[in-house]
């Protein structure tokens, strides 16, 4: 066969700052797919992306060549409307957890093909293996028959879902092209429109420990996946949320279904409460059902009523004790006054340390590795109490998570101003 570009000639259009076409983008996303595109062609390219940017047109094109190079799912069958949730991924971030459970007890179902976890940002799969007998690996018929039976499913995407962009993420992980924001956008977004959910809601996470570290770097990228999803005619809408702090009072895996189980019980963190239900509103309403308060399901049990069928369609044991730390070493206050900063992506880098994520794809993880806080911004602390437990199976491992967190929280005089949770709203 006869290719119709040459990588090279792609590659300079952006290199020289230029538009690549509808019919350049379409054929080097399927030439890198099968292989015809080399990685080292495609890296130069990445690297382009995210020196010179796309417009809306090219990022949209992108999208959707990605998109096309695998499946797409189709939830028109189900008696249920859906809507799904993304987080740009954060330190603590176990929203999805009661956030699934909770919008499908208010009547909307929730598709929610979810990820690992690589670095200092935790996966929610990660999380919910920490349960003894779920499974993350779901066919899609038992998807979709989970999804009519429970009305919420957590599982990984099959490999049949943008396979471009799978390979292409693999790439731009070890060549510094990450942050680009075309492709990050892009990245998302082809494998939500290709998970045919009826509505998105995106929670874009900005602050020390999220990928985007400014607030406008984050506007950028809620405006563009928005725009991705208009286009594509899903019903997009994005919440830019604090991540300077870690959420809630653990970051880890077990630990952190625990805190998510105590939010479906009735209690568990404010912040956490404050976003799930926040993003539930948003769900709800994206889904045309804003006639139902997420936060009385939350208060009637209805929610955990949810949590333990959805665990159990999948293998595992909703009321099995989760995993304890064979380790525990706490960190204490050496000074009196107010916690002023805890640093989230200090508190992630150290549970990364502890076994609770990977260094590399495929690395196994440890279910209890984490962190457990005893305070947050803004309260009072005496010199001598515990600060942070740290959790792991390897106390060899609490030597760098421990100089992960040097220099990771302030205690001060006077009082610490907390800001909320949801920034802005993008639509």
């Amino acid at each position: 066969m006869t290719e119709p570009f040459d990588a090279v000639e792609v590659i300079a259009t952006k290199r020289d700052k230029a538009e690549l076409s509808d019919a350049q983008i379409d054929w080097v996303v399927d030439a890198y797919t099968r292989g015809v595109v080399a990685n080292e062609q495609m890296s130069s390219l990445a690297m382009a992306i995210l020196l010179n940017g796309m417009n809306r047109r090219e990022i949209s094109r992108w999208t959707n060549a990605m998109i096309a190079s695998g499946e797409r799912m189709d939830f028109s069958s189900l008696s249920w409307k859906t809507a799904d949730k993304h987080s740009t991924g954060g330190v603590g971030d176990k929203i999805t957890l009661p956030l699934a459970p909770l919008v499908a007890a208010c009547g909307v179902a929730v598709p929610q093909l979810s990820g690992r976890g690589l670095g200092h940002t935790g996966g929610t799969l990660d999380k919910l293996e920490s349960i003894p007998g779920w499974r993350a690996e779901l066919s899609n018929d038992e998807m979709m028959s989970q999804l009519e039976d429970v009305g919420a499913v957590i599982c990984a995407a099959g490999a049949g879902l943008a396979p471009a962009d799978k390979k292409l993420y693999a790439l731009r992980d070890v060549t510094g092209t990450v942050e680009a924001i075309p492709l990050i956008a892009s990245s998302i977004m082809s494998k939500k429109i290709a998970e045919g959910t009826g509505a998105l809601v995106l929670d874009v996470k900005v602050g020390t420990g999220a990928f985007m570290k400014s607030l406008d770097q984050a506007r950028e990228l809620a405006e563009t996946m928005v725009a991705l999803g208009t286009d594509a005619g899903v019903k997009t809408v994005a919440l830019l949320t604090d991540m300077s702090t870690p959420l809630g009072l653990t970051a880890g895996n077990a630990v952190e279904v625990a805190e998510s189980v105590e939010v479906l019980a009735g209690g568990g963190p404010a912040d956490v409460v404050e976003l799930t239900i926040a993003l539930a509103r948003e769900m709800l309403a994206a889904a045309g059902k804003d006639d139902v308060d997420p936060a009385e399901k939350l208060a009637s049990g209805e929610a955990m009523d949810v949590w333990k069928r959805m665990i159990s369609a999948q293998g595992g044991d909703p009321d099995a004790s989760l995993p304890t730390p064979k380790e525990t070493h706490t960190v204490n206050a050496d000074t009196s006054g107010t916690l002023t900063r805890l640093d989230a992506l200090a508190v992630g880098v150290a549970a990364w340390r502890l076994g609770a994520g990977r260094s590399r794809p495929g690395e196994q993880v440890q279910a209890a590795a984490g962190i457990v806080l005893h305070a947050k911004p803004g309260d009072t602390i005496t010199a001598g109490q515990p600060l942070l437990t740290l959790h792991t199976d390897t106390a060899e491992r609490f030597e760098r998570a421990i100089a992960a967190l040097e220099g990771g929280y302030d205690i001060g005089t006077g009082s610490a101003e907390v800001p909320s949770v949801v920034i802005d709203r993008v639509e």
